[in-house]
């Protein structure tokens, strides 16, 4: 069975932290797991736009994606952070390879607008195509996936990577889906770590949610309830999502 695993936040970008989530990865991938990760980048994004001097734009959460904005998301993504995450797993001994979601994998739709404003080159995930990935995994190679998925007319979309490791996990009728990101997991309103939550719960705090956390916990339920049965979240995996 297959595992997909979501590494983001400032994960990506601390390295020391980086290194002991892939090393976690590597120890299940040397057990016989197959796994198959998937990753996004928004912070090295800014950073490369900030060096070009292109503006940040943003609107509901969500990235104003422009012509030129969507040139930098797909270096990025695509390139910098994808062969970065290559490279470090290469290093401790894996086969990986890195595509991107668009390379005949993640499907999506454009995103409607938003208060009347236009988002650009962003897209829904409606879902996935996993024959590559399967052929990959077959043949011993980890894939390394970038959220970037393409339309039905062939159009580059920037997706949210959460999305897009929930529909990877349906697609490949995953055994577990785990968001490795830099918090402890879900916290309730005190600030205190809910280490098992059950769906009902979650749709309720849905609402309240904000922040990176509401498009986890969407993508976390949606893919529970397609029979993905195992699901994490935290850098430990700190809250479990379970169904009843």
């Amino acid at each position: 069975m297959t595992t997909v695993i979501k590494l983001g936040g400032s994960l990506l970008d601390d390295a020391s932290r980086r290194e002991a989530a892939l090393r976690q990865i590597v120890a299940r991938w040397n057990s016989g797991e197959e796994v198959v990760l998937v990753h996004g980048g928004g912070k090295h994004i800014d950073a490369m736009l900030a060096k070009l001097g292109i503006a940040k734009k943003t609107h509901a959460g969500l990235r104003i994606t422009d012509d030129e904005t969507l040139d930098v998301v797909v270096s990025v993504l695509g390139g910098t952070v994808n062969k970065m995450l290559v490279s470090e797993l290469t290093k401790l001994g894996v086969r990986a390879a890195g595509i991107s979601g668009s390379d005949a994998t993640l499907i999506a739709t454009p995103h409607p607008p938003i208060d009347g404003i236009e988002l650009g080159h962003v897209g829904r995930v409606t879902g996935a195509n996993c024959t590559l990935i399967k052929a990959m995994l077959q043949y011993g190679i980890l894939p390394v996936v970038s959220s970037i998925a393409q339309s039905a007319d062939g159009a580059l979309l920037n997706v949210n990577a959460d999305s897009a490791a929930a529909a990877l996990a349906v697609a490949l009728q995953a055994k577990s889906l785990r968001f490795i990101t830099d918090v402890a997991g879900f916290l309730d309103a005190s600030g205190a770590l809910v280490p098992l939550l059950r769906a009902n719960d979650a749709e309720t705090f849905l609402e309240s949610v904000t922040g990176g956390m509401k498009p986890k916990l969407q993508a976390a339920l949606h893919a529970l309830r397609a029979g993905v049965r195992t699901i994490e979240i935290g850098e430990n995996g700190g809250t479990h999502l379970v169904a009843a």
